[in-house]
């Protein structure tokens, strides 16, 4: 029988972990971690004891923030993640954490997930940039991740394991969440100019950003590939993870997400059109033949200009007087500017 869905972390303890996992656990020490790092969740380390046993495992939750959970449960992002590890894992060409225990109730979002504990690798900081050596390993997983699902993932999404960028939740959702969010980043943050005039006219274009990203052949999208999300072994082999916004569209989302907002603004200035050239030639590498390049920069630029939807959707769930969490929501701003200013996104309002 399967373990029932913890109400809140207080349910779970070394009786719940050894039902819900199968381990032999006698004791489980749990403490929050993850603060400024991601909202959508609530993340706990359980240090956990007893016969054949890991010495800890990860306890994912729904945020602590009603906000939060209130956007990830309306974007169905607790859904997509439990179905990502009980349907497509076993299937990923990267690294992904072993799953131990995942169940949800759809009605309601409540859910609950015990995942490996990969501490121990080398992490990156986003707000630091990741490396170039580390983004070219990035760029070429990410080819063999959108490759392995090119011209498939419209069944992913017919069957609610994703969801298709053109789904109508997007532009009936993410402008009001928008709003709240960029009232409260204008109120608590220094903004330039530049951005203050972007973010204003900007929720109105979202449902059509979204839209266009469904042009040509999709993929399965990670929907949150940043560096934060990602680790590597001690070999420098990827490890990736958070798969609560996987989506069906253009792979160029994942790519663009990723270059304008995990390496600083000087390096993406530098190797931006490196990267893509590295991504397609990944894409090819990998089987893909059905490559429209123009089309897929045009996408590039359309995500790049939808990434200011990050920091700004994420900051309504997130104390902005704690530094990692401001940290992360400035250095998105920046590099956001940076991109909007160099690819002319202007152009695309």
């Amino acid at each position: 029988m399967v373990a029932a869905i913890p109400s809140s972390i207080n349910d779970v303890n070394a009786e719940w972990l050894a039902e819900a996992t199968g381990l032999e656990i006698k004791t489980a020490d749990i403490g929050i971690i993850g603060v400024g790092v991601g909202v959508a969740s609530a993340v706990y380390r359980a240090k956990i004891t007893g016969e054949n046993c890991p010495a800890s495992v990860i306890v994912k939750m729904p945020a602590l923030d009603e906000a939060a959970v209130f956007t990830s449960s309306i974007l169905r992002m607790y859904i997509r993640e439990v179905r990502f590890f009980k349907s497509l894992a076993k299937e990923c060409p990267v690294i992904t954490p072993k799953s131990f225990y995942g169940e949800i109730n759809e009605e309601t979002s409540q859910f609950a997930m015990v995942l490996e504990d990969l501490a121990g690798h080398r992490i990156i900081d986003q707000t630091l940039g990741i490396g170039i050596e580390d983004a070219r390993r990035a760029v070429d997983a990410l080819a063999k991740i959108h490759a392995k699902w090119w011209g498939k993932a419209d069944g992913l999404a017919a069957d609610g394991t994703t969801i298709a960028f053109s789904d109508p939740i997007y532009p009936a959702i993410l402008p009001i969440v928008f709003a709240e969010g960029w009232e409260k980043v204008k109120k608590e943050l220094d903004l330039s100019e530049s951005m203050l005039k972007i973010g204003e006219k900007f929720a109105p274009e979202i449902g059509n950003l979204m839209s266009s990203l469904m042009a040509g052949p999709t993929t399965l999208a990670h929907g949150d590939f940043r560096a934060d999300n990602m680790m590597f072994t001690k070999d420098n082999d990827f490890i990736l993870y958070d798969f609560q916004l996987i989506g069906t569209g253009s792979g160029a989302y994942d790519l663009a997400y990723f270059v304008t907002q995990s390496l600083t603004a000087q390096d993406a200035s530098k190797y931006e059109g490196e990267l893509f050239e590295r991504w397609l030639e990944g894409l090819r590498a990998n089987g893909v033949t059905d490559i429209d390049r123009d089309r897929l920069w045009l996408q590039y630029r359309g995500t790049a200009l939808f990434c200011l939807v990050y920091p700004v959707v994420a900051s309504r769930g997130m104390d902005l007087n704690e530094p990692r969490s401001r940290a992360l929501v400035e250095t998105m701003n920046s590099r956001f500017e940076r991109a909007f200013n160099e690819l002319d996104l202007a152009k695309l309002i």
